[in-house]
């Protein structure tokens, strides 16, 4: 009998609680102002056209933009595409930016729990034997107390709307990390790339070097060279021999840092295409300046920074007013104890419900301090906001002329090194036919060797200038 006697009783005071958990539900539902100022974007003056954009007034109006392209679309080499799925699996920084997203969303549950009521049961046993008659009893207590917070001046609203956008913020900067590491595995995969060829055109070099070297001593056997003609020769081979342990040194730290951004210990890096057959595209159109607002993923961060400096303005206003809460509490006392030779059973039901105001009346300064201090970092909020977009606009501008005129160098140092290499041939001929020195020889070798390092070069700063624009214009954080 002793089971259902409790749920009966149980039941009994939980109808005792309905007029207090009425009361508390009907003021949840009561949703006075909010005060503090509403969010609304800034307006920013942004530049109808980026600067230094040598294109057709029909491609300037084209709304799409390069960088709306997805990395994979954008970078076609396969082995460089793997190597960038194996950095967003594995980068540290990367898995530090999506628990912080985890951190965020707790934090707003944490927050947004102060909007409704808070309830804690209690319960408590206790049995013995007392008086001269050797009295047994055992009685439960169950009580529940509940609390609520009316949100008459939004405080708990705005503080959850600051919650929010804080999420927001954490998930942009998410997108920015993501940008980020696609960019730098990319550059970084171009600039090992641009040293491999460094390596083979020395290699080359020395292949060459080592011949004409031993072509001059056969000469001297025959009495048609001289011994200086020799050492000339040499010289250009000892200069090539001499960057080869340079270059080599320069791959496996290139190396080292790529595997450090994949997530992995410092380790050789596969590569795919040689820098030569890797594809640039036709055309690299911007897209409008004014979506660069909403590609960009480090200035929706500082947006959404600013929405929650503006929603602490109301959470801070709002302490200048009164503070209104509702408690309540509810339970009941069963038990059974022997008196004499009977046996007796009883309840005692217990409820009660109060409200209560706070008002703030001398605090110190403390009150408009903190107002002030919400204002403050929101005009900070709000400068920092503007200074991002200008960042932003300063970026794509300088990849924008950077990858016009790496372009222009590239091409200009082709036409270098093929002048260099007909140069050489004359030079050559003209050695063997006896009409110069050796000298001329080893000069038009020395400028053709140091000309192909430096298109070399040239050919791996327009690809990594091609990157830089890409994640200047805000594309790159799209994963598959």
């Amino acid at each position: 009998m002793g089971a259902p006697v409790r749920k009966t009783e149980a039941a009994r005071m939980m109808k005792q609680l309905q007029p207090l958990l009425s009361i508390i539900v009907a003021s949840s539902l009561v949703v006075g102002c909010k005060v503090g100022p509403n969010y609304h974007r800034p307006t920013v003056q942004t530049p109808a056209t980026y600067r230094d954009l040598q294109e057709s007034p029909q491609a300037q109006a084209q709304v799409a933009s390069y960088a709306d392209l997805p990395w994979w679309q954008v970078f076609q080499d396969p082995q460089l595409q793997e190597l960038i799925r194996t950095a967003l699996k594995q980068n540290y920084d990367l898995q530090l930016a999506t628990e912080r997203i985890v951190a965020g969303r707790a934090q707003v549950a944490i927050t947004r729990s102060n909007l409704f009521p808070q309830v804690q049961g209690n319960g408590n046993f206790a049995g013995g034997k007392e008086g001269t008659f050797q009295t047994k009893y055992n009685f439960l207590t169950l009580t529940a107390d509940a609390a609520f917070q009316l949100d008459f001046f939004g405080k708990l609203r705005r503080a959850t709307e600051a919650a929010r956008a804080q999420l927001l913020a954490t998930e942009d900067a998410k997108q920015t990390v993501v940008l980020t590491l696609v960019s730098d595995v990319a550059s970084d995969y171009f600039a090992l790339l641009e040293l491999d060829l460094e390596l083979q055109i020395t290699h080359e070099t020395v292949t060459t070097q080592e011949d004409s070297v031993k072509l001059t001593k056969l000469r001297v056997d025959h009495g048609v060279a001289t011994k200086l003609d020799v050492l000339q020769a040499q010289q250009v081979l000892d200069s090539a021999n001499a960057t080869i342990p340079d270059l080599e040194r320069q791959i496996a730290q290139e190396e080292n840092a790529i595997s450090i951004l994949l997530g992995n210990y410092p380790q050789g890096v596969p590569r795919g295409r040689p820098l030569v057959e890797q594809l640039l595209p036709p055309e690299v159109p911007p897209g409008l300046p004014s979506s660069l607002l909403e590609r960009r993923p480090d200035i929706r961060e500082a947006e959404q920074m600013l929405v929650a400096a503006n929603a602490e303005i109301g959470v801070a206003k709002a302490q200048f007013f009164p503070q209104i809460s509702l408690t309540g509490s509810g339970g009941g006392s069963f038990g059974r104890s022997s008196a004499f030779s009977g046996l007796m059973s009883s309840q005692v039901g217990i409820w009660s419900y109060g409200a209560q105001v706070s008002q703030p009346i001398f605090t110190g300064g403390a009150l408009r301090g903190n107002l002030r201090l919400a204002e403050s970092q929101n005009q900070q909020a709000l400068i920092s906001y503007r200074q991002a977009i200008q960042l932003a606009f300063g970026d794509v501008s300088d990849a924008l002329i950077g990858y016009q005129k790496f372009h222009e160098v590239r091409v200009r140092q082709e036409d270098t090194v093929a002048d260099l290499r007909e140069s050489v041939r004359l030079s050559v001929l003209r050695y063997k036919g006896g009409t110069t020195t050796y000298l001329e020889v080893l000069d038009g070798q020395r400028s053709l060797f140091n000309a192909e390092l430096i298109l070399a070069q040239a050919r791996g700063t327009e690809y990594q200038s091609l990157v830089q624009l890409y994640r200047a214009l805000g594309g790159g954080w799209q994963q598959t």
